[in-house]
């Protein structure tokens, strides 16, 4: 079964839902038989009045086959939720050229469909419906039944009234559909960059569980060794000076060792689990840049500060973070690398300095951003998941600063050419996890640090 990329995750929740469309209609319905009733009874206005409960009842009748056709929690396809919002489109055409045209104050209506369809569906849809939109209100600036008014008064408004109206409807729902699909478009950009952070972390989590995983399997493998090795120990003296006192010194010996291994899996999700389990923040630079020291371009690790040097528990956000940093410095770099770390009493920064052609102008004014990239799609293998799609920097990014960093991008003063990416860490919150201080001597980096899932080409 394949798994559906970021971009899939929340595809689905995008689309209106029959049950939320089912309540407003019928909410239309309401509003709008009040209306006819309000007008015809309390006010006297004279107008078609079973022409106008027929065009509503119409609207109830369409809502009710909506009902019948679709489950509740269904949510309609691009193509259904388009069929709908132009048969509002129509109904609201049909009685407004009942009761007045565009002379009807309500007239306005007109952009409730449009607004819907440009935060919902895509923009090309969302282009044909304010086409019928436009189509029906030009159709009502010419061909109306007059407006309904006082029993023995005329209301008749000029036609630049009427032009104006027109003017304002059409002019309103272009307005509406461009800005409603702009900011619908951030938003689901966002929420999908959101699922495929959410979809790396739940990865980091899945390996992390593994430790827990480990210490419960040497618990339960605990009690059948114990048996084991007591039987090889009984076996052992009855067969003191036997053809098999060898083979069963050996397998007391092999029961041993499996012991001391099962020892060491109970303790991998332990808080003091060696040496291994607090790093420095040289350790971080090595183990982040360790993956891409062998892509032709130099990496040149500088560490500076005032005091000890800062430590803390081993986190992979941290590791994945830097790591895909590092990696869009290599990508653009033409020959060095470097990556300072500094530190004092008070902060620890970490800055990623490339000798490449630094950020463009459109870009470093959006970075921080979800799908944010000038690489060709060509290039990005026209993938629809997060390997250059934008979505590699904005993780790291966000990462970081759940980690309690503050990230700052800018390209190099001229002339001086390349990019700038400053992380910088209040003491207290990157040593809060901490339980113990690091080895003075750091053991080698290469081929520790996990490989960054997909660093983001920005520039």
């Amino acid at each position: 079964m394949d798994r559906p990329g970021p971009l899939e995750l929340g595809r689905d929740s995008r689309r209106l839902r029959v049950e939320t469309l089912w309540r407003l209609r019928w909410l239309a319905v309401a509003g709008q038989g009040g209306a006819v009733v309000a007008a015809r009874f309390a006010f006297g206005f004279p107008l078609p009045l079973w022409s106008c409960l027929g065009v509503v009842a119409a609207l109830a009748a369409f809502n009710l086959a909506l009902r019948f056709t679709y489950p509740m929690q269904a949510r309609l396809g691009d193509d259904a939720a388009m069929a709908v919002l132009a048969f509002d489109v129509l109904q609201l055409a049909a009685l407004l050229f009942l009761t007045g045209g565009l002379q009807n104050p309500f007239a306005l209506l007109f952009l409730a469909p449009v607004m819907i369809s440009a935060t919902a569906l895509p923009p090309a849809r969302t282009l044909a419906l304010l086409a019928l939109t436009v189509a029906a209100t030009s159709t009502l600036a010419f061909r109306h039944l007059p407006l309904p008014w006082f029993r023995g008064e005329t209301v008749t408004l000029p036609f630049e009234y009427a032009l104006g109206a027109w003017a304002s409807i059409v002019v309103g729902a272009a307005f509406v559909a461009v800005y409603a699909t702009r900011v619908a478009s951030e938003a689901r950009d966002l929420a999908d960059a959101l699922a495929a952070a959410e979809l790396v972390l739940a990865r980091e989590q899945h390996l992390s569980q593994l430790d827990g995983l480990a210490a419960a399997a040497a618990h339960e493998l605990g009690t059948p060794l114990a048996t084991i090795a007591l039987v090889s120990k009984e076996l052992s003296r009855a067969c003191e000076g036997g053809a098999q006192a060898d083979d069963l010194a050996l397998l007391s010996t092999e029961v041993a060792r499996c012991r001391a291994i099962l020892g060491k899996l109970s303790s991998l999700g332990a808080q003091d689990s060696g040496p291994l389990a607090t790093i420095t923040i040289g350790h971080l630079v090595e183990e982040a840049v360790a993956p891409h020291r062998h892509f032709g371009v130099e990496i040149a690790v500088v560490e500076r500060g005032d005091g000890p040097e800062p430590a803390r528990r081993r986190n992979a956000a941290l590791l994945y973070g830097l790591g895909n940093i590092v990696e869009n410095a290599v990508d653009f770099a033409r020959t060095k690398v470097t990556v300072t770390a500094t530190w004092d009493a008070r902060t620890v920064s970490l800055v990623v300095a490339d000798d490449g052609p630094g950020f463009a102008p459109d870009i470093l004014a959006r970075i921080g951003e979800p799908y944010v990239t000038t690489r060709p799609a060509a290039e990005r293998g026209g993938e629809a998941d997060d390997h250059g799609l934008g979505l590699g920097l904005f993780i790291a990014l966000r990462m970081l600063e759940r980690g309690g960093g503050k990230v700052s991008v800018r390209n190099a003063i001229t002339p001086r050419t390349g990019a700038r990416i400053t992380v910088e860490f209040p003491r207290s919150a990157f040593e809060r996890d901490d339980k113990s201080r690091a080895p003075a001597h750091r053991p080698a980096a290469e081929g520790l640090a996990p490989a960054p899932i997909a660093a983001t080409s920005t520039r």
